[in-house]
């Protein structure tokens, strides 16, 4: 395509559709021996929206394999077996709005503006506000802001700050006649035109009395249960922060990052962190809501814990059903924002059924957050300079945990599906996404991002001139000394095509996974000295689960 015409607005298409292809649907929970105790709430109502997701499998999947690593047992409960390293995939089911646990809800509508002449920015600001200062209903939220058919330009930053607040437009298309059309005026210094969440705060600021260590050996990835010198200051309910210190003994235990020529990542700067919830105490153990995603060895590294106060923290906010573009900038321009939405600092939100364009970052950037979904949302034609830092169209940044992007289009991109927090980046699901033309690939970006599922993932059509498109692997030097970018991480039923490659490695003291791709699986991408990933099932049409979050989260819901 010419690059005249990438950041066109008449390029419309309808969203991918939901998941393709059918699931199978434990019917009852086991992951007993990675728990250890604690088998996860069981939500009223979850098993049958599941089964939307859910399709009876046709002739064509009559021939359906399971993975040696995880399958359905002969109770039909999901059974995990560790690979030839002693590694097992963890569960990535905790990830997405309210741990997956509820559906995304229809908040009531309590105002409607439509816009007004010039900058709109103070006009929709006020609005929210106004809806912000209302109360909170018992179901946590104060009610939705709808946006009526129009052009609204926004010469600022639209700040959702307050608990309990939707944003949601009549249409994502490109007819402000019919759809809520927001275009970002603001120039290239401005860093997004919606930003969702809290504006200060990060999750340092501990409950005073609250932290003790880990005394645990061994946590391994994929467990919930941890042993504390004491639980005398701790409940069920609080919101903790386990920090795996960066010492110069994990160093060395990852070989120094993975570093060619540059030099090893340095002790301190890259501690591995996990914001979660406290679900069960028996005696000095606790039992949180979600899996840790690498291993936390108090040999390497002293870990601790403590009781985070949630400052700064803005909960259940969501967008909906808009479209956000820049006005048609030249194609390489970056004289606009630099990303349509930014999710900071925010638990249990989500954006859904936008069309989000002509961005130079990212169409949608989630970072100190935790608990968000990102559903049915197309990003691409970015217009910038198709260099490093630019282009990550879906991206998930620093202290982005727990995330669920699904249902997803993604063009032109540098890289579509990718996680950027380094150490502090995990628990990340893309699902059911699609990305087409890009420039390079999808995967952790840098320094040890952990837990990250690629679940029917598709790069089509790639421009890339890399044999590699998706990529859970050793960046080695790349950027900024960027070494290993994802661990303990699986890329499930994706598909390459244009005859590129899945490139999976093994880490040290860590696992990657490629489990049902359609297309080619590697081990080699700048580095030809490391050890392949675990590789089972490529182009063997018929893996089931289709979806192995589906699989995992129906599984522990049933249970």
């Amino acid at each position: 395509m010419d690059a005249a015409v990438l950041c066109s607005s008449s390029l419309e298409r309808p969203l991918f559709p939901a998941i393709c292809g059918d699931v199978i649907v434990p019917q009852t929970f086991s992951r007993r021996s990675l728990l250890r105790g604690g088998a996860g709430a069981v939500v009223a109502g979850m098993a049958a929206s599941l089964a939307d997701d859910a399709l009876t499998p046709d002739a064509a999947h009559a021939a359906a394999w399971h993975s040696q690593l995880v399958h359905p047992g002969g109770d039909g409960r999901l059974v995990y077996k560790a690979d030839p390293r002693g590694k097992m995939i963890p569960d990535f089911s905790w990830a997405g709005y309210r741990n997956g646990e509820r559906a995304i809800p229809s908040v009531p509508v309590v105002k409607e503006i439509g816009p007004v002449s010039g900058d709109n920015t103070a006009h929709i600001q006020a609005a929210l506000d106004e809806v912000g200062a209302m109360p909170l209903t018992s179901s946590g939220f104060r009610g939705a802001l709808l946006l009526k058919a129009g052009h609204y330009r926004v010469g600022g930053v639209i700040k959702m700050r307050r608990d309990g607040v939707v944003l949601r437009g009549v249409g994502r298309w490109a007819d402000p006649s019919v759809n809520t059309v927001i275009t970002g005026t603001a120039d290239g210094s401005a860093s997004t035109v919606l930003w969702v969440g809290g504006t200060s705060g990060e999750w340092d600021t501990r409950v005073s009395g609250t932290t003790t260590g880990v005394t645990s050996s061994l946590v391994k990835a994929g467990e919930r249960r941890l042993t504390l010198a004491s639980t005398a200051n701790l409940k069920v309910g609080d919101n903790i922060i386990i920090c795996h210190p960066h010492t110069q003994e994990w160093t060395d235990a990852v070989n120094g990052g993975g570093v060619n020529k540059d030099a090893p990542w340095s002790p301190g700067t890259l501690p591995i962190i996990y914001n979660r919830y406290i679900k069960e105490i028996v005696g000095a153990d606790i039992v949180i809501d979600a899996p840790v995603f690498n291993d936390l060895r108090r040999s390497l590294s002293q870990s601790y814990v403590y009781v985070w106060d949630q400052a700064g923290l803005v909960r259940n906010v969501g967008v909906e059903d808009l479209r956000i573009d820049m006005g048609n900038p030249s194609p390489y321009s970056e004289e606009h924002p630099q990303s349509c939405i930014i999710v900071s600092r925010a638990e249990d939100a989500w954006v859904k059924e936008c069309k989000l364009v002509q961005f130079s970052i990212s169409g949608v950037y989630v970072q100190r957050s935790t608990r968000v979904t990102i559903q049915s949302v197309a990003a691409g034609y970015p217009c910038s300079s198709i260099v490093g830092g630019k282009r990550t169209n879906f991206c998930a940044d620093y202290r982005a945990q727990q995330v669920l992007f699904r249902d997803l289009e993604s063009t032109y991109a540098r890289h579509a599906f990718g996680a950027s927090g380094r150490s502090t980046c995990s628990g990340i699901v893309w699902l059911n996404g699609t990305s087409e033309h890009g420039y390079a690939e999808s995967g952790g970006h840098h320094k040890w991002s952990q837990g990250l599922l690629y679940d029917n993932i598709r790069e089509l059509s790639s421009q890339s001139d890399k044999d590699w498109v998706l990529g859970l692997f050793n960046r080695g030097d790349q950027g900024e000394s960027h070494g290993w970018s994802s661990v303990h991480s699986v890329a499930w039923n994706c598909t390459v095509d244009n005859g590129k490659k899945v490139c999976v490695q093994t880490p040290p003291t860590a696992q990657n996974y490629a489990i049902g791709t359609t297309g080619a699986v590697t081990g080699v991408n700048w580095h030809t000295n490391h050890q392949i990933g675990y590789v089972e099932g490529t182009n063997r049409p018929g893996l089931a689960p289709n979806s192995l979050y589906l699989a995992q989260l129906a599984d522990r819901l049933n249970g």
